[in-house]
């Protein structure tokens, strides 16, 4: 993925389906070196879950009927959010821009206050289950709104996240009922700013372009893609056969030569 993202051949990463804080690393770090791959839910059956798909699920936002394409392109321009079901981040908006749509891009001249909004909802029982959370990450079910609930109450927290931090957070009852957030929230610099009930639901991002400048939130983020590449290149060179693996290595350096530019275009972190 790190590799590939830098050839422009990643339309999506799937998530849900191995623990949240891995998938979710990698995919913050290089929404913070610039590039815009989207998120979507995926169940690995039966490799990871043999009793079932649909575990990891991605939720678009369709105008009309259901049809596969329009379901697809949903899933490709992001106006999506993925869950394991037991929560909703739906209608997710940025000063109005609904998620997936004008190529989620907010475009401002300056630093600016923006109002995030959604409509979000979440079911938990009313008594805690400990055999999930008492579950170390690595275990399954790795997503699920139960190691979200805050101490023994029925509530989660709704956070919104800038640039791979969360910066607000609202705690909502996790009923079933359907409730409407907001938040105000300052962009200082261009930035992605995403939704997530961690780890039960994520929305896609909306990338907030301040001044025409490109994402270019963390040098170190820039730094762990760029030493990501040398230890997949460790892993995977062995593997490859010795005719095919000149063209991989033009296809690493070439990612290696793009994280290099990157980090040099980021600001300290």
């Amino acid at each position: 993925y790190v590799v590939d993202v830098t050839h422009d051949a990643v339309d999506f990463i799937s998530a849900v389906d191995t623990p949240a804080v891995w998938e979710l690393n990698v995919w913050y770090h290089t929404l913070n070196t610039g590039f815009r791959t989207r998120i979507s839910g995926e169940t690995d059956f039966p490799c990871i879950y043999g009793e079932r798909v649909g575990l990891g699920r991605s939720y678009v936002r369709l105008d009309g009927r259901l049809a596969f394409d329009s379901w697809v392109k949903g899933l490709r321009d992001g106006r999506s959010y993925v869950s394991d079901g037991r929560s909703h981040l739906m209608d997710f908006a940025v000063n109005d821009l609904a998620v997936g749509t004008r190529g989620s891009e907010l475009r401002l001249g300056d630093a600016e206050t923006v109002r995030v909004t959604a409509r979000v909802a979440a079911l938990l029982d009313a008594q805690p289950d400990e055999s999930v959370r008492g579950r170390r990450h690595d275990q399954t079910p790795y997503w699920h709104v139960e190691r979200a609930r805050v101490g023994a109450t029925r509530e989660v927290p709704v956070e919104v996240v800038v640039n791979g931090k969360a910066v607000a957070v609202k705690n909502i009852v996790a009923d079933g009922a359907a409730r409407d957030v907001s938040f105000d929230i300052e962009i200082e610099r261009s930035s992605w700013v995403a939704l997530r009930i961690l780890p039960s639901s994520h929305t896609n991002p909306v990338f907030v372009i301040v001044g025409g400048r490109p994402v270019r939130a963390s040098r170190r983020s820039a730094e762990w893609c760029l030493k990501a590449v040398d230890q997949c290149w460790l892993q995977k060179a062995p593997q490859i056969s010795a005719r095919e693996r000149p063209e991989a290595a033009r296809a690493y350096e070439h990612a290696r030569e793009v994280y290099r530019r990157i980090l040099a275009e980021s600001k300290e972190d």
